[in-house]
């Protein structure tokens, strides 16, 4: 791990992301963005004396983008901004949430088209590196002109008002600020607009959904393993020679993990000349559908990255031009579309992985006792598991209904048409709770089906999942409640266990 990373506006990348937000690695602003940042500013101040006017610098906003100005309001303009935009509601963001907002944003300005001063990115660094989080509510976003209210929460702390959370504790943003000596940020011509214009709520989020969707593919086609070797299926539909004939990567990747988590299988061997020719097809179909949801991420992770180095401000100040361009770089459309795909997507994940639930539970399929118990009647064995599965799958084809396709307009209609974002974003969450329980409960009726195969073992790969799943969940031999089991492999997914057994 690096011992800092320098932004520039335009080469942050997911991982390095994750190194600042996650890991809490130290970020500092790079010299050559310090200087574009200078030389925009330069312009601003400029055109912040002239008599025309300059929206966002010497006008109004949305709807009155109008009304001009006078030079000796233009601090008071961007003072109001912030705060009559903090108006978000609902439950806070999490401290890796706003962790993860407060350096895209800083990234966006230093790309020295945002017009503001070096410092305003330096106090949002200073914060990351301090440990200080300002409390965002996590409602209130349209995703129009980007996520106003979220951001205008973040930006009020930046001044000494609203509230964040520092060493453990919810303060004000004064007593934050007092308490790290700090001074409140004074902002300038066009910072208050440029802290708050653009997409930093809906793609931090989404940037950390795309990094816990691409631990949870994993985790399932370790999941299907098991399950594929409890079930007594055969891999012959995992063959490369199949997956060749369609040539979707992420088909091959998915077709490739499981015959390596599955070689060696003593199961398999015990069944070779079954009557059996074909598995049902949450069984053979696991490369099609699995796959299909790692080309899905595939295609999220190019669009995150782009919008991680993305002009995405308004009015945008071009130096070498001298001027001052108003357009829609924040409108959150890009992201809206891949939010909402990626929670179809893993609502697939969690839809496959139920039935194989169901599979392992109902004696109709197959060898196992009833709902994977050895005294059935008197025990009920794993038989809520599946139902709790279903449940959970439930909400996730509900939660999947996409956000994208909705928009209702704002700001005097002059915002007539909204992505809804960062509602796309926060439905995606949930959809990744409920899909890392759904896998923890797979994993869970898997390697119960696997005792009552014993002495056979499955593949050698597959057997560390096994054992992982052991080491925090002892067999069922009476019924018990296994709320604290699923939780406690809940987390062993969410500590990428499984997912690390894939690495080469």
């Amino acid at each position: 791990m690096p011992r800092s990373i320098s932004i520039t506006g335009d080469d942050l990348t997911i991982e390095q992301f994750a190194q600042v937000v996650l890991n809490y690695t130290p970020v500092k602003l790079h010299p050559s963005a310090r200087s574009k940042m200078e030389q925009s500013h330069a312009l601003v101040e400029r055109m912040a004396r002239e008599e025309r006017p300059v929206y966002g610098i010497n006008t109004g906003f949305g709807k009155l983008s109008d009304a001009r100005i006078d030079r000796q309001q233009i601090e008071e303009l961007q003072l109001n901004l912030v705060r009559s935009h903090a108006c978000g509601v609902g439950t806070p963001l999490t401290e890796v949430e706003v962790r993860g907002m407060m350096l895209c944003r800083a990234n966006v300005l230093a790309k020295g088209y945002s017009g503001t001063r070096p410092s305003v990115v330096t106090r949002l660094l200073e914060f990351l590196n301090t440990k200080i989080h300002p409390v965002v509510p996590s409602q209130g976003s349209v995703g129009a002109s980007g996520d106003l209210a979220p951001l205008a929460h973040l930006a009020l702390a930046l001044i000494g008002e609203g509230e964040a959370y520092f060493d453990q504790k919810r303060m004000t943003g004064e007593a934050v600020l007092r308490k790290n000596r700090l001074m409140p940020l004074q902002l300038g011509p066009k910072e208050g607009i440029s802290l708050l214009n653009g997409t930093q709520g809906m793609l931090s989020l989404g940037t950390l959904a795309l990094l816990s969707a691409e631990t949870l593919v994993d985790t399932a086609d370790v999941a299907a393993s098991l399950s594929l070797d409890a079930l007594k299926g055969t891999p012959t539909a995992f063959d490369d020679r199949i997956q060749r004939l369609r040539s979707f990567p992420g088909q091959a990747r998915s077709a490739a993990n499981v015959r390596k988590l599955n070689a060696g299988s003593q199961i398999r061997l015990s069944h070779l000349d079954c009557a059996k020719v074909q598995d049902a097809y949450s069984l053979r179909c696991v490369p099609q559908v699995h796959g299909a949801v790692r080309d899905t991420l595939a295609f999220a992770r190019k669009t995150i990255e782009i919008e991680l180095n993305a002009a995405t401000d308004n009015p945008l100040v071009f130096v070498e031009e001298k001027e001052v361009l108003s357009g829609g770089n924040f409108h959150g459309q890009p992201l809206a579309l891949v939010l909402d795909f990626m929670g179809i997507a893993l609502t697939e994940l969690a839809s496959i992985s139920e039935r194989r639930i169901e599979r392992l539970t109902n004696p109709e399929y197959g060898d196992l006792p009833p709902f994977l118990t050895a005294n059935p009647g008197l025990n009920s064995g794993f038989m809520m598991l599946q139902v709790t599965a279903a449940a959970l799958t439930s909400e996730c084809k509900v939660f999947s209904h996409p956000a994208s396709v909705d928009s209702i307009p704002t700001s005097g209609n002059k915002e007539d048409h909204v992505s809804m974002g960062m509602g796309a974003a926060l439905k995606l969450k949930k959809i990744i709770e409920n899909l890392r329980k759904v896998l923890a409960i797979e994993l869970l009726c898997a390697a119960q089906a696997i005792d009552f195969l014993a002495p056979l073992k499955p593949g050698r790969e597959a057997q560390k999942a096994y054992q992982l799943i052991r080491s925090v969940s002892v067999r069922v031999k009476r019924d018990r409640s296994l709320c604290s089991d699923i939780e406690r492999v809940c987390q062993l997914i969410e500590d990428r266990k499984f997912s690390e057994i894939l690495k080469p």
